[in-house]
């Protein structure tokens, strides 16, 4: 019978959700967040998608307000199950202009056990251009506000 990671027992886990957080990933990545002095959103914002005929929600784990003010969403994965790829799959659909990236604890998994296709290269396919190993790049963090920083307004098209 196959193991169900969400009740496992590992250290990392417990020490994770003892901090509110879902996995060790997760954890490591808000407290490197915390060291270099940017904002830990995690899980604050919910956005909505649908599978054909029924309303889901999806909760990004990271939210961040990039400096045009516009928002990143940070989504760390250590297993990506074909239904987190569903899921993922369905929220692009319905929010075409979101900037979602993701950190893979290992991008060159493979999607499963006989496929050739890794994590990364999925998610390339799938239209996420940003993709990373087990910490949030140093390129995305520049993009966004740290605390008590405020985002420059976007520009538009009329004046008044």
């Amino acid at each position: 019978m196959a193991k169900n990671h969400w009740n496992s027992k590992s250290k990392t886990r417990q020490e994770a959700y003892k901090y509110g957080y879902k996995s060790g990933l997760e954890h490591k990545v808000a407290d490197a967040l915390k060291e270099i002095n940017y904002p830990v959103n995690y899980e604050t914002e919910t956005l909505h998608y649908t599978v054909p005929s029924t309303k889901h929600k999806y909760t990004p784990d990271f939210v961040f307000t990039r400096k045009d003010g516009g928002t990143m969403y940070v989504e760390t994965k250590g297993r990506w199950t074909t239904a987190d790829r569903k899921k993922m799959k369905y929220v692009l659909q319905c929010n075409p202009d979101i900037d979602i990236r993701i950190v893979f604890q290992n991008p060159n998994q493979k999607i499963s056990k006989g496929s050739k296709t890794s994590y990364e290269a999925y998610a390339l396919k799938m239209g996420i251009k940003h993709v990373a190993k087990k910490m949030i790049p140093a390129e995305w963090l520049v993009e966004c506000c740290q605390l008590d920083e405020i985002p420059t307004e976007k520009k538009t098209f009329f004046k008044f």
